[in-house]
């Protein structure tokens, strides 16, 4: 027997090991990694408190934030990617995800990241190990985002293996609704006691409005509507009325559609598309009561915040630039009118989201970031700092009860998009020009024409 007892002790010693802190497999590394991230409009600090809590779980990954101003950023995105020093993580807008799709890496099923805990009784000790987490998936996106998001950032598409899967192609940290501003002190003096809740009370709302000068030029608009190279989002404005008459914007092949009669529609002769194009238009048009705005207007935001304006369509982005350029103004916000609040309250979203290059070397961290990020626990630091909407149905309701942003969370449920092609550029390119042709049209037929000009424009580029 007493020729076993080496062997024994050498079995108690090693069971005795991790208890003295030690530990016979060899530990691993977490090698440093940087990753570079590109977003416009909204500055460092913003994100700091979000990036600092990643690093505090993950101490190895590095995340350099770059703010690049809006008008230079595809421009020097694309050259970066050309040159193969692009970002690891970039923002995109939500009617760009067909275009930039070629250049995403989708969602991966699992992340597998070096997470550091200390271990040992007697002897403390750091210790690095792999974990392989899965991620979120289609369906939780669905639960837990908003519609808008899910339709927007979930994809199918065509595997190695030639499946057909749904990809997340990125998640948005908010989601932004068009509401309606309006001038207070304007609104008194036309003796407007409540703000206009749908179309018919606005149209009746811009005509008390708009005053005219001697010589019949507009001294005091109503509205800024009905025209587009003057109205920033006008495309947006134009498309929440097509949408609220009843107008279908496409297919399902994601094929516009906007300028027929709906499918199943009883009024084969109504199209409801175009009905919502002229009455946008009539708000430009010198002849029709509606009118209040035209071409040769200014900037419809600087003539908002100069006092010209009563109503300025917008969102929660134009506040610190409201705030900013007229900080004696007396304005507020109510929800964006509708057609027919009852039976089919409808809004328009406009938001960013966040996803990974497909050239990026670190996939792993880089979507377990923007896991991260968009989190309900982590993005409400995100949110406070820049005031803007969520894009997670958890923080709604509570969103409801700030009062900068009631009017905007309280259309969120009921937001939508619409453009899925792979130029938005373009399509907004071709609506412009349509809302010109419908101007200009004063024979039968010639704003038809301009409509099936911008469909077959915009059809061009949805595959």
């Amino acid at each position: 027997m007493k020729r076993h007892r080496p062997i024994i002790l050498f079995v108690l010693l090693l069971a005795a090991l991790p208890l003295l802190g030690l530990r016979c497999k060899p530990q691993v590394t977490a090698q440093p990694v940087k990753l570079t991230y590109w977003r416009v409009f909204d500055d460092p600090d913003s994100m700091q408190e979000i990036i600092s809590a990643y690093r505090a779980i993950h101490p190895n990954v590095n995340i350099e934030y770059k703010k690049i101003r809006y008008e230079e950023y595809e421009k020097l995105f694309l050259e970066a990617l050309a040159e193969d020093r692009g970002p690891d993580i970039f923002s995109i807008h939500n009617t760009w995800i067909g275009k930039y799709q070629p250049k995403i890496l989708p969602l991966p099923k699992t992340v597998t990241l070096p997470f550091q805990s200390i271990q040992g009784t007697f002897k403390k000790e750091v210790i690095t190990e792999l974990k392989t987490m899965p991620t979120i998936t289609p369906a939780t996106i669905r639960k837990n985002y908003l519609d808008v998001v899910a339709s927007d950032v979930i994809r199918k598409a065509k595997t190695e293996d030639n499946k057909i899967e749904e990809q997340v192609l990125g998640l948005p940290l908010s989601v932004d609704t068009l509401v309606l501003f309006y001038n207070k002190d304007i609104l008194n003096a036309a003796g407007i006691a409540t703000e206009p809740k749908d179309w018919t009370e606005f149209l009746r709302d811009v005509t008390k409005i708009t005053k005219f000068d001697e010589q019949g030029n507009i001294a005091v608009a109503g509205a800024s509507l009905g025209t587009s190279n003057n109205i920033p989002r006008f495309n947006d404005i134009l498309s929440i009325l097509m949408m609220q008459n009843g107008a279908t914007m496409t297919d399902a092949n994601g094929f516009a559609t906007f300028h027929l009669v709906p499918p199943g529609s009883t009024d084969k002769t109504y199209r409801p598309g175009i009905e919502a194009l002229r009455f946008y238009t009539d708000f430009a048009s010198l002849n029709k009561e509606a009118y209040t705005w035209n071409a040769s207007m200014p900037d419809a935001l600087e003539a908002f915040t100069t006092g010209k304006t009563g109503f300025f369509f917008g969102y929660a982005y134009h506040i610190p630039t409201i705030k900013s350029r007229a900080p004696q103004l007396r304005w507020a916000i109510v929800p964006l009118p509708q057609a027919d609040a009852e039976r089919n309250r409808m809004n328009i979203a406009n938001y960013w989201v966040e996803t990974v290059s497909k050239k990026t070397k670190h996939t792993d961290e880089a979507w377990d970031f923007i896991q991260f990020a968009a989190s309900a626990a982590r993005v409400e630091s995100y949110l406070n700092k820049t005031n803007k909407p969520t894009a997670l149905r958890a923080l709604v309701e509570k969103q409801q009860s700030i009062p900068e942003l009631e009017a905007f969370a309280g259309q969120l449920l009921t937001a939508k998009s619409w453009y899925r092609g792979r130029d938005a550029g373009l399509m907004e390119s071709a609506m412009a020009d349509m809302v010109t042709g419908a101007l200009a049209a004063t024979e039968p037929g010639k704003l038809e024409q301009a409509v099936n000009l911008a469909i077959q424009r915009i059809n061009q580029t949805i595959y």
